[in-house]
């Protein structure tokens, strides 16, 4: 249990640092339509993790043919999540939103539509969907309750660290500079590594399944 929590926040802690299109949303959204507007869409794309966590973790167990490969999956996943991590210290392209922000009048009938809009602006991103199935799959070995703690601090730090950034957004957009993005990558990359290689151990050599 606790290493399952240890993994959550280190994953968390990864998601809450990292630097993607989302942010620019939250705060685009935030600084036109106000907190309510900025939350709004955090809460969209929160119930779209919750939703593909899910699905991906669903999707793991649903064929039994699968438990007999927990292991070769679960190594498969691990060696993904570092993959992507050496992709994010070496290779990601450093993108900046110079778009300017106009003020809008913001509606409460546009609850929704922000809502979804952060909803499915993160389901479809493909690196969204790419990085829950493989997280799903590097932790096929642990037991469901394991499961729920880890998804479960990871999911609640995200949505912590967002609703933050919609009440920070007028301080924070000055500081995404092309430098401090890519640090902030190389730091995302690093950590994603070590959760990589934290699963890839604990699949070997902490519950290998036979």
């Amino acid at each position: 249990m606790i290493t399952a929590l240890l993994k959550g926040l280190f994953l968390g802690l990864m998601l809450m640092i990292s630097v993607g299109p989302v942010i620019f949303s939250i705060i685009k959204h935030s600084l036109n339509n106000g907190h309510k507007g900025g939350i709004a869409f955090v809460l969209g794309v929160s119930a779209s993790d919750i939703t593909i966590v899910v699905l991906s973790n669903a999707f793991t167990e649903v064929f039994d043919s699968i438990k007999r490969y927990a292991n070769e999956l679960g190594i498969v996943g691990s060696c993904f999540l570092a993959a992507l991590g050496i992709y994010f210290l070496f290779f990601k392209k450093i993108q900046t939103e110079e778009e300017s922000v106009q003020l809008t009048i913001f509606r409460k009938r546009d609850y929704a539509r922000i809502f979804l809009s952060g909803f499915f602006m993160n389901s479809l991103n493909p690196g969204v969907l790419l990085f829950w199935f493989v997280t799903a799959s590097a932790t096929a070995t642990m037991t469901l309750t394991d499961k729920i703690i880890l998804f479960s601090t990871c999911l609640v730090m995200v949505l912590a660290a967002d609703l933050a950034k919609v009440f920070l957004a007028n301080r924070i957009r000055p500081r995404l500079t092309r430098h401090n993005i890519h640090l902030i990558n190389r730091i995302s990359g690093l950590i994603l590594i070590g959760f990589g290689v934290a699963l890839l151990y604990g699949i070997l050599f902490l519950h290998p399944v036979h």
